[in-house]
């Protein structure tokens, strides 16, 4: 049975799509159009109750019961567990790919989003505050991206992991909050090589909503 995925086409439903292709595993789209308010529909949120998107049902979930999975990052734990590809089983060679995964889920993330929504905002007075703070801070996060990625491949080190997956996401969207990658040479050959697998293309180019 395939694994049924609730998401729309954001950066975090990206992950997902890319994640479930570059494990190979077999999986059905729902829309769940967020301009809509489809997030709020009661049957959604019975399990997605922070009625946010991505979300998953698994039927064929551990000793074979169904599970439904809601959060990206958690999905991703769940997924890589699941397929034994992208999570590497020792304690040690988890603990990186789960800094980078938590990294990308406090900041590289929730920082940008705030810098998509400040340019949405019509007021020049309010926008010119929280753009400042908000471009600030995610240049800083590149930054990091980038010393990080001049010292190994991939954020977890020398193979790809599902904290790449979730970090693509959101650099995926890096012209929106008005990133250039040339200023970031290490995070766009990183960027280049993620995008770059067919997997990966296929998981960009599945239709989400």
């Amino acid at each position: 049975m395939a694994i049924e995925l609730w998401t729309w086409d954001t950066p975090n439903g990206r992950k997902i799509s890319v994640a479930l292709e570059e494990m190979g595993l077999a999986y059905t789209v729902h829309p769940v159009d967020i301009n809509k308010g489809e997030q709020f529909d009661p049957a959604f949120l019975a399990f997605s109750p922070n009625n946010r998107i991505p979300a998953i049902r698994d039927s064929e979930g551990p000793e074979g019961t169904p599970i439904t999975v809601f959060e990206s990052g958690a999905i991703l734990i769940y997924l890589g567990a699941k397929s034994g590809k992208f999570w590497p089983s020792g304690l040690r060679a988890q603990v990186p790919v789960l800094e980078w995964l938590m990294w990308q889920m406090g900041g590289f993330g929730p920082m940008l989003g705030q810098v998509h929504h400040f340019l949405g905002v019509e007021s020049e007075v309010d926008r010119r505050y929280g753009l400042a703070r908000y471009q600030k801070e995610t240049q800083r996060l590149y930054g990091v991206a980038d010393r990080r990625l001049e010292r190994v491949p991939y954020f977890a080190g020398e193979e790809v992991s599902i904290a790449d997956f979730a970090i693509l996401g959101w650099a995926w969207r890096h012209e929106r909050h008005g990133i250039s990658l040339a200023d970031y040479p290490h995070v766009r050959r990183w960027y280049e090589t993620m995008m770059a697998r067919p997997a990966t293309q296929r998981g960009f180019a599945v239709a989400l909503r």
